[in-house]
């Protein structure tokens, strides 16, 4: 590792609020670490719906706190180049991965090395957990865990999960199976050999999803998962189970706590990296791109037909 790292970064930037069409690569000044934080050098940075959500508009950036002109993208994963005062348990050379709010996707990020949010969070990355892997964990891992622990679910239960092929569902479905629960993933028909290699049984979304699900399930479902609107949580609802164990993510229903990855408990990223490690969850990565090719891998993603994560890999130009 070099003693004299560069002055300039790139870093996909916008200008203004909007889709993926308003997305650029800039080169910036690299940011330098200041006291109790840690710069990273990028080698890896997974995208999530969040990502595009927040800054598709200047009402729903100001509710995050950002401004323009804005980064994109959350979930990164690196080596760390440079080490403020005051840090301790983070030297340089240390493979890491974490969350930077709206900034990760550039060749660095700097991040309190004692952060605790998915905004702003430094992690040691496994040694069996490569770069890749690790930059798509953060968000959909912290929201996959708050919302199991929201319907905590065990061997006698039968898990309803929609979106089940998506981002969050990848890591929603494996942690429900390793909790021992009987899982059915709702999906489009084209992705129900994705979700049985998951460990889901899967089920068409759609009209009718009641009647599908009571066929699969005929002694019915105990508790429920709904990461993309609000068809399954009704659906759940239709079927009988209580609102308590019902969770949501992407909307808000009376009687059905909501869940997000500022939630999940402590330790709960580490956790999913460790079961990573040890062969016991996979995450599935449907596409990889350069940083130049921003644009075309943010529609991939914005599209969410996407089966499994997209991935920017800041080592290839």
């Amino acid at each position: 590792m070099s003693d004299h790292p560069p002055a300039r970064s790139r870093a996909a930037q916008l200008d203004s609020f909007g889709g993926p069409e308003v997305l650029d690569v800039r080169e910036v000044p690299a940011p330098q670490a200041g006291p109790g934080q840690v710069r990273v050098r990028v080698t890896a940075a997974g995208l999530n719906p969040m990502d595009w959500i927040m800054t598709a508009d200047a009402d729903t950036a100001a509710r995050f706190g950002l401004s323009l002109p804005a980064g994109f993208g959350t979930d990164y994963a690196g080596v760390v180049d440079q080490v403020g005062t005051g840090v301790s348990g983070f030297a340089r050379g240390d493979r890491v991965f974490g969350g930077a709010l709206s900034r990760a996707v550039a060749d660095f990020v700097v991040v309190d090395a004692t952060g605790v949010t998915a905004a702003n969070e430094v992690h040691h990355t496994p040694d069996d957990v490569d770069d890749r892997t690790a930059a798509t964990l953060t968000i959909a891992g912290r929201t996959a865990s708050a919302a199991l622990t929201v319907i905590a679910p065990g061997p006698a239960d039968t898990v309803l999960i929609g979106g089940a092929a998506g981002g969050v569902g990848v890591f929603a479905v494996q942690l429900a199976r390793i909790a021992g629960a009987r899982v059915l993933g709702t999906g489009s028909a084209a992705s129900a050999g994705f979700l049985r290699d998951l460990g889901a049984e899967p089920v068409v979304y759609g009209d009718g999803l009641a009647d599908r699900v009571r066929a699969l399930a005929p002694g019915g479902i105990t508790a429920a998962i709904d990461l993309h609107g609000t068809e399954t949580a009704h659906t759940a609802r239709e079927l009988g189970v209580p609102g308590d164990r019902i969770c949501t993510i992407a909307t808000q229903i009376d009687g059905v706590p909501a869940a997000n990855g500022a939630n999940a408990e402590p330790g709960a990223l580490e956790e999913i990296a460790r079961l990573v490690a040890q062969g016991r969850l996979r995450v599935p990565i449907a596409a990889g791109f350069p940083i130049d090719q921003i644009r075309g891998a943010a529609e991939l993603q914005a599209g969410r037909h996407v089966h499994g994560k997209v991935v920017i890999d800041l080592s290839r130009r």
